[in-house]
């Protein structure tokens, strides 16, 4: 067994954190779990641990009885995902980590900021859309391990009820996170210091899950899926604005105006959200007076 230092600590903590989300929504553990930890790892090393776990884990929060509604929907999806995943694959074991991290962070923030504004666009279900948008997935998926948010900005735009919202995005990560797993096992990307990254992940997931599960009963999914949103958009910042400075490419004073304009974007969009979400006071006045007449 590994010593646990301050990065396995800090990733145990992470992905506690990222399971209880993915628990509760669906999906977000590698979307929440990786931008931090490549602060302490490369993602040579991250990812194949993410993915073992990630393989049980979604074949776990499968929602079956919503496959047979949505299944026709994402099966171009699925078959787009192959190529992209062996392209991406080969892609992780050719360039160097550091720009890999970069690609990382460039490509997810957009993605968090545009779910984090509610942008919707009416999308229909078609190969025409499903099979590049696979192959692209696939591409993010093998490289990063994140797919969630661009998986859920499709299917929200295409108007998927709750059951098969999560039975869709279960569906299609079942099937990336396996294929992967098999392209990183060809790869020869198993190393030991993947392994050793599941003594963190492992009782993460097991306590962090259920326990996301029981209390999105209690909480306001919106308001519970924006916060988390925010965490991302703001955790993403930082690792962009570290990696800028570990490849030259801004000086270190200036590379943190990435994460200080995610940070300002980020506090607009938060509040919009807040003020046309959150009831008027008109309406929390006659709810307290209906609790108090019941």
């Amino acid at each position: 067994m590994p010593e646990f230092d301050a990065a396995m600590l800090f990733l145990a903590a992470t992905t506690c954190f990222a399971a209880f989300v993915n628990g509760a929504i669906g999906y977000g553990f590698s979307s929440l779990t990786v931008p931090p930890a490549l602060v302490f790892y490369t993602n040579r090393i991250l990812n194949p641990a993410i993915v073992i776990i990630e393989v049980f884990v979604n074949v776990l929060l499968i929602n079956l009885k919503g496959v047979p509604a949505v299944w026709r929907r994402v099966f171009p999806i699925l078959l787009g995902l192959l190529p992209g995943i062996a392209l991406g694959g080969y892609a992780l074991t050719s360039f160097q980590p550091g720009w890999i991290k970069f690609a990382t962070y460039t490509i997810i923030l957009p993605l968090i900021l545009l779910q984090a504004a509610g942008w919707r666009r009416p999308i229909e279900a078609s190969w025409l859309v499903g099979l590049p948008f696979g192959s692209m997935l696939g591409i993010l998926y093998s490289v990063t391990t994140i797919s969630g948010p661009p998986l859920a900005m499709l299917f929200n735009n295409q108007g998927l009820v709750k059951n098969e919202f999560r039975a869709g995005l279960a569906l299609v990560r079942v099937v990336e996170s396996s294929v992967t797993a098999f392209v990183y096992f060809k790869l020869g990307l198993f190393i030991s210091e993947s392994g050793s990254l599941l003594y963190a992940f492992i009782p993460s997931v097991v306590l962090g899950i259920p326990l996301g599960s029981y209390a999105i009963r209690r909480l306001d999914p919106e308001i519970f899926r924006r916060i988390c949103m925010s965490f991302d958009a703001w955790i993403v910042g930082f690792g962009l604005s570290r990696v800028l400075i570990e490849l030259d490419l801004v000086q270190s004073a200036w590379a943190y105006s990435a994460m200080a304009t995610t940070i300002l974007i980020d506090l607009c969009l938060l509040y919009s959200f807040l003020t046309t979400h959150s009831p008027t006071w008109s309406e929390r006045r006659s709810r307290r007076a209906a609790d108090m007449s019941a």
